[in-house]
């Protein structure tokens, strides 16, 4: 009796243990193929390549058998790293890969018809503000990857190459603007405008064309960071909602209202004056001691012979630091890639923290993983080390397809309110209106 009753408590104990197990496998199952339907349905290859993912684990992933890859990538230099990468790759897991120069402004248009005629590349490098046109239309996979660049990227290269809380693209660099300051005729770079208004105070004499600080007032990729600094905001629900604008609330308004402080005080010029050739040859000559750019101005600088700093950007009034848009660029992995696997893998080892530091090294390219941040290489590097601080200040350009609709209403508006066209609210309720409309015929010719 004892052994029967040994016997049935011994089958109880395994039933339930299988059962367990089968629902935590049919768990996982579920939860790998709804990750992989996300990305749609232009590829079944690349959904169960996803799902496949999910329930093995990303340590056991393994790229297609007798797969090989082609890689879309800028000329020059950015060209040169991705050969030097395809090379490692290549050692490493034995893949052949291709590398062909397609500009990454350029691809995701070719990829449109290349794509799914199945002649486009595996892996493409595309700029953030076009995924969420890409994602829409089917042309993008998921990244497969995506809990482990949570934790390991830049919040601004996480939220640039995501989509409706879906994360498709793997970031390589990314790039925003700074203060850029003459150290000839400035001690030490302000940490606040307030500081920066009075040293340009002292300087600045329209008479002979000698001014303390230049911007470009009336763009708005530059003074959006004025305006993400007290508040204001392009689109709700981190630039996702389109029903939402921003760029006339009162922290908008208070934007618009320290421009003209900065006007009256330190620039009496008006926006037609204040081009970026002007601001750039003054900045050379030494008439021009703050100058707010992007790291593409570093080359003319120092090509000028020019003794220069570059800061992250000075506090507001309110005490922020100005949010400045960034751009992300990365890699992007096509829905009609015969080898999905292969091709997430490829562009995972390609911004790997020895990858990136190697593009860094190679191209100058801020690197977007945490782990970078206080590399020794990088941060001896003072101009690229205060670009990467201003970087963690920095806001993604929306890249949903509402946003083209806001760049001209917006710079019409902020170039009115320098030259005193119209007051700060009126021109941003104007230009909210010219938006909202804008969006409202693009719904209507799709």
């Amino acid at each position: 009796m004892k052994l029967r009753q040994l016997l049935v408590l011994i089958f109880c104990f395994v039933m339930v243990f299988t059962l367990a197990a089968c629902g935590k496998n049919n768990s996982a199952g579920n939860g790998g193929n709804a990750a992989a339907n996300n990305s749609g349905s232009a590829n079944s290859a690349g959904d169960n390549a996803a799902a496949n993912n999910n329930q093995a684990g990303e340590e056991e992933y393994k790229p297609e058998e007798g797969a090989s890859l082609i890689v879309w990538d800028n000329k020059d230099k950015e060209g040169e790293w991705s050969r030097f990468v395809a090379e490692e790759f290549t050692k490493k897991y034995n893949i052949p890969v291709k590398v062909e120069e397609v500009g990454h402004t350029d691809a995701p248009g070719k990829m449109k018809t290349d794509g799914p005629a199945g002649l486009a590349a595996d892996v493409f490098a595309a700029p953030h503000d076009h995924a969420g046109g890409m994602a829409a239309q089917g042309l993008i996979l998921e990244n497969f990857y995506a809990d482990e660049y949570q934790q390991d990227f830049m919040e601004a290269a996480i939220t640039g190459t995501s989509v409706d809380g879906k994360m498709y693209g793997y970031p390589t660099n990314i790039e925003t603007y700074a203060l850029f300051y003459n150290k000839d005729l400035v001690k030490q770079a302000p940490q606040t405008f307030d500081e920066l208004i009075t040293q340009s105070k002292a300087f600045t004499d329209k008479a002979q064309n000698k001014y303390g600080f230049m911007m470009e007032v009336g763009n708005f990729y530059f003074v959006y960071s004025i305006i993400g600094g007290y508040e204001g905001y392009v689109f709700g629900n981190n630039n996702t909602d389109p029903n939402d604008i921003g760029l006339n609330n009162e922290g908008a308004v208070k934007a618009g209202q320290f421009m003209l402080r900065l006007k009256k005080e330190i620039l009496p010029l008006n926006n037609e004056d204040i081009t970026y050739d002007v601001k750039q040859s003054l900045f050379n000559e030494g008439k021009l001691m703050f100058n707010i750019d992007g790291p593409w101005a570093v080359k003319g600088h120092q090509d000028a012979g020019l003794n220069f700093g570059v800061a992250p950007l000075p506090k507001l009034e309110n005490g922020n630091v100005p949010t400045s848009f960034s751009g992300v660029k990365g890699f992007y992995v096509n829905a009609y890639t015969k080898y999905p696997e292969a091709a997430s893998l490829y562009a995972k080892f390609a911004t790997s923290e020895e990858m990136l530091l190697k593009r860094f090294e190679m191209t100058g390219e801020l690197p977007p993983r945490k782990s970078l941040l206080e590399n020794e290489i990088i941060q001896k590097d003072e101009i690229a080390a205060a670009f990467l601080t201003q970087a963690q200040s920095a806001v993604p350009m929306p890249n949903i397809p509402e946003m083209p609709a806001v760049w001209g209403p917006a710079g019409s508006a902020l170039a009115a309110i320098w030259n005193e066209q119209a007051a700060p609210k009126a021109a941003l309720d104007s230009a909210v209106q010219q938006i909202k409309e804008a969006i409202e015929i693009q719904k209507t010719e799709k």
